[in-house]
């Protein structure tokens, strides 16, 4: 399977990313953990000291990797063949949980539809890395909908959608559900977040409800999870403790469950 992970900033997307991640190692896949935020924070989710995740060049900064991938000689031309798992292997990082690590980064340009060949490898990178590769691949996504305009998760097989309570969050995942229905992701769930009581879930529910989005589930609001990463801790460190954690793992095998389905049809 290979899942996006959307939302408002702030929802807890990363959170759920790096559950989702975990949960996967721990089924026996290999797992491909994609962080293409711009503020990037996925690696200390899957437990990587904060100096070793410091160190981390992302791909859209990597000028040696950019020019090997895609220098052609001819200016505006780009040479994109290349071997993925060749990047992977090289720029990817291990984590201690034995997910696989790659940090996309962002491409700062002026004005839309860039060619510029950090922002050509990357599309190409990502196309191949969701198509080719046989593993579960869990993208954590750029806060917002602007990634969607990029069609940045075109290919994945689902999009989930994390939201809040919150007025602004509900409606930023209504957006976000619209753009990848126009996109042809045939598959997307919500995910409420930070749910404190039955009156903010019944928020939820209605939402879904009135515009048909399935919901994959609830997670409750759980203040040890706040307080690990106060402390600048990873809260895979403990998944058998955390009530929220153990919510994301149920949804992990409805997940399953449905790429299983999918793959008898």
């Amino acid at each position: 399977m290979k899942i996006a992970v959307s939302g408002k900033g702030g929802v807890g997307k990363t959170f759920v990313a790096g559950v989702l991640a975990n949960f996967f190692a721990k089924k026996g896949f290999k797992v491909l953990a994609i962080d293409a935020d711009p503020s990037p924070n996925l690696a200390l989710t899957l437990g990587l000291p904060s100096d070793q995740a410091d160190r981390i060049v992302p791909v859209s900064e990597n000028r040696r990797l950019i020019e090997s991938k895609t220098q052609t000689g001819f200016a505006g031309v780009y040479r994109l063949s290349f071997s993925v798992d060749e990047v992977v292997n090289e720029f990817g990082v291990e984590t201690p949980y034995g997910i696989n690590l790659l940090v996309m980064g962002s491409v700062k340009s002026a004005g839309g539809g860039c060619t510029c060949p950090a922002n050509a490898l990357i599309r190409a990178l990502l196309r191949h890395l969701i198509i080719e590769r046989d593993e579960v691949v869990v993208m954590d996504m750029e806060a917002g909908v602007e990634h969607l305009g990029r069609g940045t998760a075109k290919h994945m097989d689902a999009m989930l959608i994390v939201t809040d309570p919150s007025f602004k969050s509900i409606k930023v995942s209504k957006k976000i559900h619209g753009l990848a229905v126009e996109m042809g992701i045939e598959k997307t769930f919500i995910i409420g977040n930070k749910i404190k009581n039955e009156e903010e879930a019944e928020l939820i529910k209605q939402f879904v409800a009135h515009h048909e989005i399935p919901l994959l589930g609830l997670i409750p609001y759980d203040e040890q999870v706040l307080k690990t990463d106060e402390r600048g801790e990873t809260p895979l460190k403990y998944v058998d403790s955390l009530h929220s954690v153990g919510t994301i793992r149920k949804m992990g095998e409805e997940l399953l469950k449905w790429g299983l389905q999918e793959k008898r049809m």
